[in-house]
């Protein structure tokens, strides 16, 4: 048996003494390129928020009472409104009517005429009962008719008010191109009853009927040509009413009677007539209707 000599020789001091596999690290070859971190996301400003789920609505029994206190409170409310409103819209014709004193079962009141109104008063005591004005206008002349207080204006308006309170102007009527002459002349005499149902409304150009229940207008009689109706120059003699029509001195068809007409409700009065047209009916006009008359 041959026994071989074994040399034992001495580790380098630069050599790494060898680690136990747990504490080796491991190395990265230079061909393996490095893992990339993945970008952070951005994170929202406020974080999302699951609304709540909705209740199911409870409906609670209405009294029956609620339904009507709400509206009734609410027309209560708006009551003061409507009736400044009402007040404050503009009248047609510009009128306001004042009644001062409510009277049941009196006498008709007496009517009047101041710088600015229509008054009925009471002839006992002097105290007005009601007024009527026209905002910019003033009265000529006022009469009575059938429970009426018929009046003329500086405008050539006629009006109608109910006299005993003065509760509602019935109706106006324009006289055309009348309101130069008023302004020089007055109302004297323009306004003449023609009985209980019929006003005659007398101008120099004409005399015009109005029925007093509605201010219809009836009939119409032009003056003659070259001549004038003169309106203070009236008179009454029973149902008619005689009215004066100076012509000029040379009028050819010119005498005293044709310068004095008569009129009744009917229209004017001449023999074997035909109505101008009211209410009555006769053989020579059967049907009552507006005419206008011949100038005579």
């Amino acid at each position: 048996m041959v026994v071989l000599p074994v040399e034992v020789t001495a580790p380098h001091p630069d050599a790494a003494s060898p680690r136990p596999p747990d504490e080796a690290s491991p190395r990265t070859s230079a061909a393996e390129p490095a893992p990339q971190r993945s970008a952070a996301l951005p994170r929202p400003a406020h974080p999302a928020t699951v609304p709540p789920a909705e209740s199911a609505p409870h409906h609670h029994p209405c009294h029956p009472l609620r339904r009507f206190l709400l509206p009734a409170l609410a027309l209560l409310l708006a009551a003061p409104v409507l009736a400044a409103a009402h007040q404050a819209r503009s009248t047609p014709f510009g009128d306001h009517v004042t009644v001062h004193a409510r009277v049941a079962h009196e006498a008709r009141p007496s009517l009047r005429t101041t710088k600015d109104a229509v008054e009925a008063y009471d002839a006992e005591t002097g105290r007005p009962r009601w007024s009527y004005a026209r905002e910019g206008r003033r009265p000529l002349a006022v009469v009575p008719a059938r429970g009426e207080a018929i009046a003329l204006w500086d405008d050539g308006l006629v009006t109608d008010t109910a006299r005993d309170d003065g509760g509602a102007v019935r109706w106006h009527r324009a006289l055309p191109g009348a309101s130069p002459w008023l302004a020089d002349h007055g109302g004297n005499g323009v306004l003449r009853p023609l009985g209980a149902r019929m006003l005659a409304v007398v101008t120099p150009q004409r005399i015009a009927a109005y029925r007093i229940a509605d201010g219809d207008l009836r009939w119409v009689l032009p003056a003659r040509q070259g001549c004038e109706f003169t309106p203070a120059r009236a008179v009454r003699l029973g149902t008619a009413l005689l009215i004066a029509q100076p012509c000029p001195a040379g009028d050819a068809a010119g005498s005293w009677t044709g310068e004095i007409i008569a009129v009744d409700d009917l229209g004017r009065i001449t023999p074997d007539r035909t109505p101008l047209g009211n209410e009555r009916h006769s053989a020579g006009h059967p049907k009552a209707e507006k005419v206008v008359a011949r100038p005579r």
